[in-house]
């Protein structure tokens, strides 16, 4: 149990890490706007993308150090993501003049679960040779 739950929290923090990592570089080069003054649509999809890339690696990663049955790891990871997304979505709903257009967090709730599902099919787990101990 303790190894499932390492796992997918790795994963988790994995794609949180990152993407507030990507944030503040992009904030600090002038490329997303500072806080609590809403993105452009082209910027938008940028971070829609890198996000998607890193919630692909932290599936990956969830999958790789599962301890057994790395889908059901990526499947409650995905949840897990699906319902913070869900849950910046309303949060954000009425705030478009805050955060931006309200395509961005429902793109980020559609796209949770299959970058999940895409980062976890990315491992393969290692198969012992016949005659060789794994």
């Amino acid at each position: 149990m303790p190894r499932s739950v390492v796992a997918v929290l790795a994963g988790a923090l994995t794609g949180i890490i990152l993407s507030i990592a990507t944030d503040s570089l992009l904030r600090a080069i002038g490329i997303l706007p500072p806080q609590g003054q809403p993105a452009s649509s082209p910027v938008l999809f940028a971070a829609t993308l890198y996000r998607s890339v890193y919630g692909i690696l932290g599936a990956y990663l969830t999958a790789r150090i599962a301890p057994s049955r790395p889908m059901l790891h990526v499947t409650i990871l995905g949840s897990l993501g699906l319902l913070a997304s869900l849950a910046g979505a309303i949060a954000t709903w009425n705030k478009v003049d805050i955060y931006g257009p309200r395509w961005y967090p429902l793109a980020l709730v559609v796209l949770t679960l299959p970058t999940a599902w895409f980062g976890g099919k990315l491992h393969k787990p290692r198969q012992s040779e016949p005659g060789v101990p794994s």
